[in-house]
């Protein structure tokens, strides 16, 4: 099917494209890396009147270190992301995650931006951001403001966005030392997005017990939710493989698991367990190694 009909624009600023918004509102539409608003207006169900393509605006993308934090650009491709030394170096996690994403059509257009302002709740970058505490800056008409990622998703395929702001960076802060992350997911075959998607960070102190743990899961709700009963039972203990086993039992509490056509909601909860239980592991080891 071809999208309704709708005027194109290509502006030259951030200044510019948020001008655009606030002129045509809730009839415009920003594009990013054309991922996920394209199939939508093919199937149209979405119907802008206005299209805003960002990709011609400078300085949106691009990965640097900054302020003790990997700064990334909102049009940064998942494929920038995966092939960065910096991310590889810094926070292999990133570049983990960037690299299961789709298949490499996917990976070579769609951008982080783009995923997290799209906030679909079976996409992976809400999990991975959440779980390094990261954060975006938005520019908008009223001028730049930052919102954790943890906050920035409302449910599914909303966010806190206000009319007329662009999400046009992400911040990720870097662990200190005895500090790992990792990424663990069931790809669903054919669309590559998470059935189950876990992402863990931890702190280790000097004992080698978890002084600080944030998991979040993605793919079993109507978006990223932090595991904080297993965050809870990890906290001051030990990782050994009987302590993450036991606290990833808990990766389902709080979640409304639902039977479908993947499976049962205790199949869903066994699956919670099962690959908080592997990131968990990974993000342990680096830890340990770092």
């Amino acid at each position: 099917m071809y999208p309704a009909p709708f005027e194109y624009h290509v502006p030259s600023t951030v200044a510019e494209a948020v001008a655009l918004l606030g002129r045509w509102q809730d009839d415009a539409k920003v594009i990013a890396g054309s991922q996920s608003l394209i199939p939508m207006m093919k199937l149209r169900l979405s119907q802008p009147k206005h299209v805003i393509d960002l990709r011609k605006v400078p300085g949106l993308s691009g990965i640097s270190e900054e302020g003790g934090a990997l700064v990334i650009g909102a049009l940064t491709t998942h494929r920038d992301v995966e092939a960065s030394e910096i991310a590889r170096s810094r926070l292999p996690v990133l570049s983990e995650a960037a690299g299961g994403i789709g298949d490499p059509q996917v990976r070579n257009l769609g951008t982080i931006g783009g995923s997290l302002a799209h906030a679909d709740p079976a996409a992976d970058w809400p999990a991975v951001t959440t779980a390094l505490d990261a954060s975006v800056r938005v520019a908008g008409p009223r001028g730049e403001r930052t919102v954790p990622v943890e906050q920035l998703i409302a449910g599914p395929l909303t966010t806190v966005l206000e009319p007329g702001e662009i999400l046009v960076q992400v911040r990720v802060p870097l662990p200190g030392p005895r500090s790992g992350s990792a990424y663990e997911k069931l790809p669903h075959p054919a669309s590559r997005f998470a059935i189950v998607g876990v992402a863990a960070a931890v702190e280790l102190d000097g004992k080698g017990t978890v002084k600080r743990a944030r998991v979040a899961v993605t793919g079993l709700g109507p978006k990223v939710t932090r595991a904080a009963a297993v965050e809870q039972a990890l906290q001051g203990k030990g990782t050994s493989p009987d302590y993450l086993t036991t606290a990833s039992r808990c990766a389902a509490d709080g979640l409304e698991l639902r039977a479908d056509s993947i499976g049962s909601a205790d199949y869903k909860a066994h699956l919670a367990a099962v690959y908080t239980e592997r990131a968990l592991r990974r993000a342990v080891d680096r830890a340990a190694g770092s």
